[in-house]
């Protein structure tokens, strides 16, 4: 069950419409590293997860995306502003002034819409947990961008509170990652020496690998 609460989790508020802004700012809206791509592949991987502190954490997470892409549809419903303005919209923003009357659209910063396919789930929580780790590092990664290129300091704020939460999103998953040793696709790593043998094939300068004269404890990883 869902609950709608109507206040957000932090303030959201623009210095002035600017429909550029708004056409950066759907990148996390519909993109691949976006809000409803995180919201949707928790929820998602947690449908199978059989242990409960780890599924309600995946839960937990997947609703407050929800509650990141609230924020993001209002940053760019007010980044849109009132009137209809396609001579200055972008290429990506174009369809909210010819389309959908300024209602924030599920697509990328280019345009394209949103699709399942940015979903990643495996039925394997280790596997998921890596993807979600990565998900949230590479959603820092476009907020970072973001924050460089707009110059809005209300759009900033927000976009400060998001990088906040994403780090620790990324937090939580590595510790339930770590607590998680020796389950699933974990149980396989390291059952032989041949395990943890690093092969150094750059060359030249390299420091070769002759599998039928060198053992495999001279190149272990540990």
């Amino acid at each position: 069950m869902f609950k709608h609460e109507k206040k957000y989790l932090h303030p959201v508020r623009v210095d002035r419409p600017n429909p550029k802004y708004a056409s950066m700012m759907q990148e996390q809206l519909g993109g691949p590293q976006g809000e409803l791509k995180s919201a949707l592949q928790y929820l998602s991987q947690s449908m199978r997860i059989k242990d409960q502190e780890i599924k309600d954490l995946f839960m937990d997470i997947a609703a407050e995306e929800l509650c990141h892409l609230e924020m993001i549809s209002a940053t760019v419903n007010m980044l849109n502003g009132h009137e209809l303005d396609a001579k200055d919209a972008t290429v990506g923003n174009m369809e909210a002034h010819v389309l959908s009357g300024l209602t924030p659209m599920l697509t990328n910063a280019s345009g394209y819409l949103w699709t399942a396919a940015y979903v990643n789930e495996t039925g394997d929580l280790a596997a998921d947990l890596l993807s979600d780790i990565a998900a949230e590092q590479r959603a820092k990664v476009v907020y970072e961008y973001l924050y460089r290129q707009v110059d809005d300091s209300g759009v900033r704020e927000t976009i400060e509170f998001l990088l906040e939460r994403e780090e620790a999103h990324n937090t939580m998953f590595r510790e339930a990652f770590n607590k998680i040793q020796d389950t699933g696709s974990q149980k396989n790593w390291g059952t032989t020496p041949y395990s943890r043998i690093y092969f150094d094939l750059s060359s030249p300068g390299g420091q070769s690998f002759d599998p039928a004269k060198t053992q495999p404890s001279q190149f272990n990883l540990q």
